[in-house]
Formats: structure tokens, sequence, C-alpha cells
């Protein structure tokens, strides 16, 4: 089969290689899926290039863990009527060697999700990471029907999601920006159908432009960038509310800890990879209903092939505002 793959890290010019690799198998519980797009994230990147300086995880890696295809074989004691269906994928490079820049790749048969037919394989591509990861930063405390959310950084990937899919959740939904010419690009989003108020982190009062919209505090906060924003959060929030983090700038961040303290407020980390498992089937479940009902907006630019991959990767480092996606060929 046609993949990407790299045996060693750093940059993705030096490391990414493109050429014929055997054909997987899927064991008991797996299926195997003939891979039409390959969604890239972040993470996939950071792997890629040596983030943390952790060893290795395998000799050779096939990367990307979101993608969406066909499944073409099935491992023992899975259901022979998934064959032929189409399915987005999510965890293909989870704690696995092989990942979605292949024209093959096997995952658990519960990662292999049904793909609606009013649904395109780009935007299937596009909900695994970003979406279990928002879906979790919004419901993992609970419903928000009737409550106020704030979501950081509401431009990219998985606070965009987060923000659609509290909105349809029935939250009140206040998104953020950094800069207050960044407002230009969220008409793009049709942000008008889920955000009830915009706010750039670059103005003069942030957090009294928070409390204009939601006077009595917001009960959860979806955080791109814990460290940038832990004096704002503790402005804003209201007593008992929930900061899901799932990402920040500084690695050892420092925040207000008696203001947090004295509202109650409980911080929650969110490592996608090691989600439980009930809790990504849940929101695989939801992002896909979502993605049905045409009530998540994902901008995505035109696929790059596969020979493309250091490009693609690139691309993403550079903080792209579309979902890079790469196209596997038949």
């Amino acid at each position: 089969m046609h993949a990407a793959w790299y045996d060693q890290r750093g940059a993705a010019a030096d490391v990414l290689q493109v050429g014929d690799l055997p054909e997987p198998a899927p064991g008991p519980g797996e299926v195997r899926v003939r891979v039409s797009v390959s969604g890239i994230n972040p993470g996939d990147t950071k792997k890629r290039s040596d983030w943390l300086g952790a060893p290795m995880p395998h000799p050779r890696v096939i990367p990307h863990s979101d993608g969406a295809g066909v499944v073409d074989q099935v491992g023992a004691g899975v259901d022979q009527n998934l064959l032929g269906r189409r399915v987005w994928v999510y965890g293909a490079q989870s704690y696995r060697a092989g990942g979605t820049a292949a024209q093959h790749t096997v995952v658990p048969a519960d990662q292999a999700v049904p793909l609606p037919d009013a649904v395109s394989e780009e935007i299937g591509a596009c909900l695994g990471i970003p979406g279990i990861t928002a879906h979790r930063a919004v419901f993992a405390d609970g419903p928000v029907t009737g409550q106020t959310v704030l979501v950081h950084g509401v431009l990219g990937s998985v606070s965009s999601m987060a923000a659609q899919l509290a909105h349809r959740a029935g939250a009140r939904v206040i998104g953020t920006v950094r800069r207050t010419t960044d407002l230009a690009a969220l008409p793009a989003l049709q942000s008008s159908h889920w955000l009830d108020a915009v706010v750039a982190l670059d103005g003069d009062d942030p957090a009294a432009a928070v409390r204009d919209t939601a006077p009595d505090g917001v009960d959860r906060i979806v955080e791109v960038s814990f460290s940038d924003n832990a004096d704002l959060d503790a402005a804003v929030v209201r007593n008992g509310a929930v900061i899901a983090a799932f990402a920040t700038r500084e690695a050892r961040p420092a925040f207000p800890f008696w203001p947090m303290l004295f509202e109650n407020t409980t911080l929650r980390l969110l490592g996608s990879d090691d989600f439980p498992a009930a809790a990504r089937q849940e929101a695989a479940a939801e992002l896909t209903r979502a993605a049905a009902d045409a009530d998540l907006v994902i901008r995505w630019a035109q696929p790059l092939p596969l020979e493309h991959i250091a490009r693609a990767h690139d691309q993403v480092d550079a903080g792209s505002r579309h979902r890079v996606l790469l196209a596997l060929p038949s």
C-alpha cells in the first residue's frame, strides 16, 4: 500500500517519507479501512517533531489519528455487515503505529463510525480528535442546557466545534478571539447562528465584555490557553463553574488560586488519547448526528496529495485556520 511514515523525529521535510509498505490485516475485534481522506491535527505534528523529547513509541510510525474511508476487511468477532460501509475513524495512531496517512489503516471496530450518506468523507476526516475533545470539554461535567459557556479561541478547530455543540445543546455561548482584527473571520463560520457574543481578548476590558453578556458569570469555560487566560477566567466564573482546558502556552502555568477557590471552580484537564472509551463513543455518536443535521460548520482546505505530507504538516504548524487534509490514492 502507498503510505507516509517516519522512523525518527524531526522537521517534516527531514523525516517524513512516502512509498510502499505492506498492507495491514485486522485482528480480532478490528476493522481495516481503505482510507480516502486523512485529517491532520496539531497533535500529529507534535508527535512527529519530538515536542516533549519522548522516545519514539514504535520503530516506524504512520502518522495521523483521524480519517475517513470504507471498511474493506473485518477481523474475527466483527459484524460482517460493516464490510463496504463508509466510516470516519478516530484514534488510529493513538498508542498504535499505523495511522491514516496510508491507503489502509486498522482500528478497533468501535473506532470506525458509520458515516451518514449526507456527510462527506472530508468532513468525516475532521471529526476525530477536535470533535471528541470539544464534546468532552463541553459535556464531561453534565448537560449545558440553559447554561452560559465561554469558549476561548473560537476560530480554532476544537473550540469552534465546542461552541457549536454547546449551542446545539441549548447553551448560551460566548466566544473569544485573540485580536480585534480576527473578528472579520467570523462571518465565514456563520457565527451569528451559534454565538451569542464574541469578545476580542486584546480589547480594553475583555472580562467586562464577557460580563456584559453574562452578568452573573459563566458556568463552563472551554480553554485553549490556560496560562494566558487564567486571570480572565477567574474574573468571569460563577460559583461552581468548570474550566475545561485542552491546551496551554506555558507548560507550568500560574493561576489565581484564591479567586478560583472562593468560586469553587473545578479545573478539568483534557488529554484526548486517554478519554474513557464510553465518553469517546458518546462523543462520536453526537458528532455524527450533528454532522448529519448540518449543525457543524467546519472549514477545510482542498486535500493535498499524500506526496505533499511535509507541506501539509508545515501548514498545520503555521496555524492554518482551515483543516488540513490529505487525499489518499484509490
